[in-house]
């Protein structure tokens, strides 16, 4: 039932109001992140990220996923909070939020250095609460995830993000985290 609701509030919320999300980094990166976030391009999936900053959720959730020369991802509130007592960082990247998953919204924006997309499992109508921002482009994603937005200011703050390790960038030791996401209008 709670899903269901979720779901109904989305819709009934239409375009989100903000225009983009202030993320301040801490770790082996330092500084913040602007995000201008594209409610003509995916209003549900930025309904729900600003709704999700402006309760705090996304307050210091770790980057869990970061793969040299093509992303790093984080945004993970269940598992993925290292203030958490109970963070294990062999969890974060398996959670979303209590919200509903959202159903895809593709469009032809490309993912190119910069850009922000919503993560999801094999499911392309599973995303929720995790997202990525791309370290250069990436064309095998175009149409097949769905793009926010775009890093304004801050790509230096990107860039120096804690790298992982392997084939699916799972970074080990002190991951860095966003300690604060701020809604901007």
């Amino acid at each position: 039932m709670r899903n269901l609701l979720g779901a109904l509030a989305i819709v009934a919320a239409g375009p989100a109001l903000a225009t983009g999300l202030d993320i301040e980094v801490a770790g082996e990166a330092s500084g913040v992140i602007h995000i201008d976030l594209f409610e003509d391009v995916a209003p549900q999936h930025v309904a729900q990220i600003t709704r999700l900053a402006e309760e705090g959720a996304y307050d210091g959730v770790v980057f869990h996923r970061v793969i040299d020369g093509f992303m790093a991802q984080t945004g993970d509130v269940r598992f993925g909070d290292s203030s958490d007592s109970a963070f294990d960082m062999r969890r974060a990247g398996t959670g979303g939020s209590e919200e509903p998953d959202l159903k895809a919204e593709f469009s032809d924006r490309p993912f190119d250095r910069g850009t922000v997309g919503m993560a999801r499992a094999s499911d392309p109508d599973s995303a929720n609460s995790q997202f990525f921002i791309m370290f250069a482009p990436a064309g095998h994603l175009n149409g097949q995830y769905t793009v926010v937005g775009e890093v304004t200011e801050g790509m230096d703050v990107v860039d120096a993000i804690k790298r992982g390790t392997g084939r699916n960038g799972a970074v080990e030791g002190e991951p860095d985290r966003m300690v604060k996401v701020t809604v901007t209008e």
